[in-house]
């Protein structure tokens, strides 16, 4: 059987053409075009969350998540003073239905609602919307402000989720050679995007890395994420609060781990770019390299959840709950927690003022 040449779409002959004309993108510019172009990015197109989506968040697993995540706000707020005025910031929001639970299992906590202003760090005018409506009723609306960056967010008490945002920030690849590090680029041959290398300028981290790497092993830099994390850790070293970081990655990087996700299916990075989600396990070490307050250890997410009593909720919602929807529901509850699925795969970390407690279910 002869394999008939795959239609290119839109985004491909872009990039190609800019690559003909300008050389090889670095990956970080690859993943930007395909996640963010303004006609033809990835998010800028689609709703890709759910079941009808490419992929499917542990807020929409389960409302256990964001309830689990929402206690462990209010408790640090109320470890510290419980602050008359904050922020209760999500990066990266979704469809908001993480943001929605929280402020639903917040609502008992006396004075957490009245002291709360919501602030969303979201780019997408189309993800906007859809966060608006799932969270129209859970608070006045001009109680919620949207921004573009994190470094927008208000000069005050932050009490932050970032849940699945820094494994979408683009990254740098770059290969061990004998000689040391060479830049892994998209380039192009035969009218396909490819991988090509080039020399790699200087760089403190690269030179670093020397030590813990071997010819032939990929690291991976994400430039934004130190600086979104000095940003967030700055207000809580001036004003208090808390940031709550569970994503999926390890203490350092090392291999290539860039991937992309398709009607949830593991698809190739560099076909049909624009119509397929990119992302890449996170640093942490790099994440907290420089940060201005204290952090916690890097936890796996199942014990963090299971320090926070998700088990215990698990068993009293499925007491209300029979056949088919008691059968789902333990799934989501072994999807989130159990080492084989989510719960090792996914690693959580707070940010906290030096001298205060680490929120719930975290250490020192």
């Amino acid at each position: 059987m002869i394999d008939l040449p795959r239609e290119m779409n839109a985004l491909e002959r872009i990039l190609l053409d800019r690559i003909r004309t300008q050389g090889p993108l670095t990956i970080a510019d690859y993943m930007t075009e395909c996640l963010l172009h303004p006609t033809l990015g990835y998010y800028t197109t689609r709703d890709p969350i759910g079941a009808a989506g490419d992929f499917i968040t542990a807020p929409e697993i389960s409302q256990m998540f964001g309830e689990m995540i929402g206690l462990c706000l209010a408790q640090a707020w109320l470890d510290q003073g419980a602050p008359a005025r904050f922020a209760l910031a999500e990066l990266g929001p979704g469809r908001g239905t993480l943001m929605a639970d929280i402020l639903r299992v917040t609502r008992k906590v006396p004075g957490f609602h009245e002291a709360a202003q919501v602030h969303l760090v979201e780019a997408s005018p189309r993800m906007r919307d859809r966060q608006a409506r799932t969270l129209a009723g859970l608070t006045p609306g001009d109680r919620i402000t949207w921004h573009d960056s994190a470094d927008a967010l208000p000069q005050m008490p932050l009490y932050l989720v970032a849940n699945e945002f820094f494994d979408a920030l683009p990254i740098r690849q770059f290969f061990r050679t004998a000689e040391g590090f060479s830049e892994m680029v998209v380039s192009t041959m035969m009218n396909q995007l490819v991988i090509g290398l080039v020399p790699a300028p200087g760089h403190p981290v690269l030179e670093a890395r020397l030590a813990d790497t071997r010819e032939n092993d990929i690291v991976e830099i994400c430039g934004a994420s130190p600086v979104i994390a000095r940003q967030i850790g700055q207000r809580i070293a001036d004003h208090g609060g808390v940031a709550v970081i569970d994503d999926y990655g390890d203490w350092r990087s090392v291999g290539d781990t860039l991937q992309a996700m398709g009607r949830q299916k593991y698809a190739s990075p560099f076909e049909n770019p624009g119509e397929v989600d990119l992302t890449a396990h996170v640093d942490f070490e790099a994440l907290l390299a420089d940060i201005p307050c204290a952090h916690s250890r890097l936890t796996t997410q199942g014990v963090f959840l299971e320090r926070l009593g998700i088990t215990s909720r698990a068993q009293a919602l499925a007491g209300r709950l029979t056949g088919a929807a008691l059968d789902d529901h333990i799934a989501a509850h072994r999807r989130l927690t159990h080492p084989w699925e989510m719960g090792t795969l996914f690693k959580v970390v707070a940010l906290f003022p030096e001298g205060a407690p680490p929120p719930p279910g975290l250490d020192a």
